[in-house]
């Protein structure tokens, strides 16, 4: 998903680093993980063969508006395509605006109630909201300041790193968000990476700090009924490059250490999803990006790791994949390869209207000619069934 900081921004986060530090007393003690309730309107044990259904729940879309409009192009991807979730931004990258989709937290909640009022079964409502740098709700929309998780795993307080989750989580059920995407867990081991490391994403370089601050995040959302989403697998904390702009290769700087965050909170029962990366390393595939790539999710991320659970991908529009790899392709790619939930964030170098109705169509299309296996796409649809389940009403 787009991570573009702009001066202003760079600034602000400086000047807050300070007075954040403040926050670190009487932390509360840390609180059992809730249970979650299974909500309306789709079940495993549903008897309809509905293609478009369960093509349609694959879809997490980005979109423009604060408030929906009867003219508003996602309203007919949710009522007639059923898409699976949708994705928030406060910046516009197209128009480098901030015309986007965040402007209050009254405004926010009463997007998300709208856009659940009119999904036929429960939403997906996510949002990159890491802390620091990467944050879509911000101070200058009136809502709490947050930490970037560098801060956190530099100061290494896993009680503060708890009280600085639950607040978050607090901010995200609030107004109606349901799954974030974070945390990161790639490992710092390349404090110059523009993408992570220079923004201050990663916990540490250390797998047991990011693994053990993880840890925290996670289980302070699940008591807010909030999903958590582990990225980027299989690690972006190395790479010189940033996926968004274009091709990134970690062949030379990966390091097996970067699957450990994984390894460790996946044994633990902790992992809710996990979103790929658009790094290419020909030591685990020669030929495929790790969003376009069997032999890295279903060879190492299922089979190896043991996880079964929803793989969203990043951003399809990214350049990285966008600039090398057509649009069909991609979608065929990332969907043979065990990705369940296809990102269209629609917030690159162009807005598309129809992006999501275009994806559907593809993936439709790929079913019809054999190309995509109808069992594929239920194997999917089962494990976004069994996601939704864990949401809270």
């Amino acid at each position: 998903m787009d991570v573009r900081v702009t001066r202003r921004e760079f600034l602000e986060r400086s000047a807050q680093a300070a007075a954040l530090a403040l926050l670190a007393s009487c932390a509360p003690a840390p609180q059992p993980t809730a249970t979650f309730q299974t909500t309306k309107g789709i079940t495993p044990t549903m008897t309809l063969d509905n293609l478009d259904l369960k093509i349609g729940q694959m879809l997490l879309v980005g979109f423009r508006g604060f408030e929906l409009t009867n003219d508003n192009p996602i309203i007919a991807d949710l009522r007639e395509r059923n898409i699976g979730g949708v994705v928030l931004f406060d910046y516009d990258v197209p128009t480098q605006t901030r015309e986007r989709n965040v402007k209050s937290p009254e405004q926010v909640k009463a997007l998300c109630a709208t856009l659940q009022k009119i999904a036929s079964t429960r939403l997906l409502i996510s949002i990159d909201q890491e802390g620091g740098y990467v944050a879509r709700f911000k101070e200058r929309y009136g809502f709490p300041s947050t930490v970037s998780q560098q801060e956190l795993g530099t100061r290494n307080d896993l009680a503060y790193t708890r009280q600085v989750a639950e607040a978050t989580a607090k901010t995200l059920a609030e107004v109606g968000v349901n799954l974030n995407l974070a945390p990161v867990v790639d490992l710092n081991t390349n404090p110059e990476n523009p993408v992570i490391g220079k923004i201050e994403r990663s916990f540490s370089a250390d797998p047991t700090i990011v693994t053990n601050h993880a840890l925290e995040l996670i289980k302070a959302h699940h008591e807010r009924g909030v999903l958590t989403t582990l990225k980027h697998f299989p690690g972006h904390g190395s790479s010189k490059a940033d996926s968004h702009l274009g091709f990134v290769d970690v062949t030379q700087t990966w390091t097996r250490a970067e699957l450990d965050p994984y390894a460790r909170i996946i044994q633990a029962g902790q992992c809710d999803a996990v979103m790929t990366a658009h790094v290419f390393n020909a030591n685990l595939d020669p030929k495929l990006p790790a969003t376009l790539s069997k032999k890295i999710l279903t060879g190492i991320l299922r089979d190896e790791l043991k996880f079964d659970g929803v793989v969203i991908t990043d951003d399809m529009g990214m350049k990285a994949i966008a600039d090398n790899y057509g649009f069909e392709s991609a979608i065929q790619l990332a969907i043979d390869a065990g990705a369940d939930l296809i990102a269209l964030a629609n917030n690159s170098t162009m807005f598309e209207p129809n992006l999501a109705e275009r994806a559907f169509t593809i993936i439709k299309q790929l079913v019809d000619k054999g190309q995509v296996s109808r069992e594929r796409i239920e194997q999917s649809y089962q494990r976004i069934v069994q996601f939704k389940a864990r949401l809270k009403e």
